[in-house]
């Protein structure tokens, strides 16, 4: 597998933008987003928006993505982590080969400080986190403001 990182400083084009995002779009089931908010979070990672920026991960076999890991930076180094993973998707009909373990020792390997997650209960990939090391010190709350 071909690992590839997006930074602001060597970013991807609009086309690869397109196909990590509709990559995601269809991989992430039901953990997923619309996809223009997956396309808000790429361009924040790409500094195309008023942001601290980021980096993508992807991984392709033969040319075609078979998963990918976007990261965002916080900004808020010392109180709260410095990165935030937003997504990670792997293909379907690769997963169980170690592909997101690969993307996400990349990603690892590429942030800059601490790396916060969010993840729902019953999703399969808490077990990969768990095994990078990624801890659930925290309750997360959310209040919807109208």
């Amino acid at each position: 597998m071909d690992i590839k990182v997006h930074t602001p400083s060597g970013p991807a084009d609009a086309s690869e933008k397109d196909r990590i995002a509709d990559f995601l779009y269809h991989h992430l089931d039901e953990y997923g987003d619309e996809r223009a908010d997956i396309m808000k979070a790429i361009r924040y990672a790409q500094q195309e928006t008023a942001s601290p920026g980021g980096f993508i991960v992807v991984g392709a076999i033969d040319g075609q993505i078979v998963g990918s890991v976007v990261i965002n930076r916080t900004g808020m180094e010392g109180y709260i982590p410095e990165n935030i993973l937003v997504y990670i998707a792997v293909d379907g009909s690769q997963r169980g080969k170690g592909i997101g373990k690969q993307l996400m020792q990349k990603a690892i390997e590429t942030a800059e400080g601490d790396i916060a997650l969010h993840v729902e209960p019953d999703n399969p990939a808490r077990h990969l986190y768990s095994k990078l090391g990624f801890t659930n010190k925290y309750l997360e709350m959310r209040l919807k403001n109208k």
